[in-house]
């Protein structure tokens, strides 16, 4: 099964620059010149969904010298031409708010789709099939970046925040400067805007660290070709769109669709879905495995990561008993990223790397501290697990500790299944004090776990606030309250952030 290739665009002129200091030395840089800040000029460009995404392309299609139509269903929205920030813009700057004539999009040059955007929405599949230059915001962005920045790409069901978070800590540590975003933060549309000439400061980074989302491939990229790929696990999520667990696998897959030359490509060992969607793009890859050779492998008693890549001259031992992060699968994901920036090829290596773990720190939402009150209890915020398999993962870091788990929000039906996949929890929840399910899906939370064994108390609670209230009176002095909700959070919540910082007020009060 061979997936779309698809070629980079133009050539642009190459400028050489004074050598950069490398860990290792000085590294020659050649860098190519960014495309004319005007390479748009004359050109409409209609942007679909403005969020932060979305917000990021207008503000990048401006500069680039184009007209814009910036479109969303919500009409609650404020007019982009209205806001301080696009001001000097507004008279190339249209916004259309809830329904719109369709022949907007017809009559733009091209169409740029922020992630949140179904390609069933507007009409925007028939569009794309038509021939029209319909793309992902993140390849409008990379079609501008410069071929010397390295981008380093990670994609999967869970942990791709903390990996490229972690990757972005390691290079900034070793004096390697580094934009952390994508679907991450800040919209790789931001790092672009300052790889434009008319930008005063141009851009001071030499590498591209990028979580990539699902929904930011689902149509096929042409301009984002990643230096080192990573795709860490696939698992049943975000079905509702893909519908099936090989789309699902095929659309994560076109994150290796644009490598060449046998640059380094990262995926699990065991996963049959990846293995026959990247069957095509074998032979053109630099394939190495988490949990296999070539690739990673972790003696998790002594705490030592095993770096095998014999085609990019990698043999080296990691150790990573120093790492303060919760959790032993973030043994994984400190290996990943560790071998992601070394595979760059930017003169750093594994010794390197060694004396950045003592400092990772995991990234907001995902297993976070937030404090220790002054009744003995740690409250842990882990609202980024929004599946059944990133709350398993959070779990198992907390072997030794009674806690009071609080699941609920919006549960996801796994494929092909009736079950929500609760019922996988049990046996590491039964090691804890209670739970507490809440929200939309807490009664069928709280059923499926007692239906499937669980023998600690388990209350059942309207909403957020109330879980927490009830987990304070069930919690013992040395405890945890962890919110591990393994769902969604828009029953109750804009996004799993929001739900976070509740939760994170919530244990302050």
């Amino acid at each position: 099964m061979k997936l779309n290739s698809l070629l980079i665009g133009s050539q642009t002129p190459i400028l050489r620059l004074k050598p950069t200091h490398s860990p290792n030395g000085f590294l020659p840089r050649s860098i190519r010149a960014c495309v004319s800040s005007q390479d748009l000029q004359g050109q409409s460009i209609a942007v679909i969904g403005l969020g932060k995404s979305g917000k990021a392309a207008v503000k990048l299609a401006l500069a680039r010298g184009a007209s814009v139509v910036a479109i969303d269903h919500n009409q609650n929205l404020g007019l982009l031409e209205e806001d301080p920030h696009f001001e000097k813009h507004s008279g190339d700057l249209r916004t259309v708010l809830g329904n719109f004539d369709g022949d907007l999009l017809n009559s733009a040059d091209r169409v740029v789709v922020s992630p949140g955007v179904h390609l069933e929405n507007y009409g925007l599949n028939s569009l794309w099939h038509s021939g029209k230059q319909v793309m992902s915001e993140l390849d409008f962005a990379a079609e501008i970046l410069p071929k010397s920045i390295k981008v380093l790409a990670v994609t999967g069901t869970n942990g791709k925040s903390t990996v490229v978070t972690f990757a972005g800590q390691m290079l900034r540590q070793l004096g390697i400067e580094a934009f952390v975003g994508g679907n991450l933060g800040n919209p790789l549309s931001e790092a672009a805007l300052q790889c434009l000439p008319s930008t005063s400061s141009g851009h001071k980074f030499q590498v591209a660290v990028v979580e990539v989302s699902s929904y930011q491939m689902d149509i096929p990229n042409k301009y984002f070709s990643p230096s080192v790929a990573a795709v860490l696990n696939l698992t049943p999520d975000h079905l509702e769109r893909h519908k099936t667990m090989m789309n699902y696998a095929m659309t994560k897959s076109r994150i290796f669709s644009n490598m060449t030359d046998a640059k380094l490509a990262i995926l699990p060992s065991d996963n049959h879905y990846l293995n026959e969607a990247i069957d095509g793009l074998k032979n053109e890859l630099n394939l190495s495995w988490i949990g296999n050779y070539p690739g990673i492998k972790i003696d998790l008693e002594e705490k030592i990561a095993n770096l095998e890549v014999p085609a990019l001259g990698i043999d080296s031992q990691l150790k990573l008993d120093a790492i303060k992060v919760i959790g032993t699968h973030n043994y994984y994901n400190a290996a990943v990223a560790a071998l992601s920036v070394v595979g760059l090829g930017i003169g750093v290596d594994v010794e390197a790397i060694g004396s950045t773990i003592e400092k990772l720190r995991p990234p907001l939402h995902r297993m976070q501290i937030v404090c220790n009150d002054s009744h003995g209890i740690t409250w842990i915020n882990d609202s980024k697990a929004t599946n059944v398999d990133a709350t398993y993962a959070g779990l198992m870091g907390l072997k030794g500790r009674k806690s009071v788990i609080l699941l609920g929000g919006v549960a996801k039906v796994l494929d092909g299944q009736d079950s929500i996949g609760f019922e996988r929890l049990v046996e590491v929840l039964n090691n804890h004090r209670c739970v507490i399910t809440f929200g939309s899906s807490g009664a069928l939370i709280q059923s499926t776990l007692s239906d499937a064994g669980l023998e600690i108390p388990c209350l059942r609670a309207s909403n957020l606030v109330e879980a927490v209230h009830f987990a304070r009176r069930m919690a013992n002095f040395g405890d945890a309250i962890v919110l591990s909700p393994g769902c969604a959070s828009f029953d109750e919540f804009r996004d799993f952030e929001q739900r976070g910082m509740v939760f994170q007020e919530l244990a302050y009060a």
